[in-house]
């Protein structure tokens, strides 16, 4: 189940537009959260972003953890 079910199916479904603004909270406060838990970007080694980010420097931002998380979850 993605997260946009996981908003949606407690209320029977949603319009798409509530359904995007829904979607969007969750990843801002996730985000926010992580943040105020203190970690602001991530050093990975090379072997481990590799698969990933191949182009990137190593270092991932929230929301680029953010987007990993939800494609490896199906979310």
């Amino acid at each position: 189940m993605n997260l946009r079910q996981k908003l949606c199916d407690p209320f029977g479904g949603l319009r798409t537009e509530t359904a995007d603004q829904l979607e969007q909270i969750a990843d801002e406060f996730a985000i926010e959260f992580i943040e105020w838990c203190g970690l602001r970007t991530v050093q990975i080694t090379k072997s481990e972003w590799a698969n990933w980010l191949p182009n990137a420097d190593g270092s991932l931002s929230t929301k680029e953890l953010l987007q990993i998380f939800k494609k490896e979850k199906g979310l």
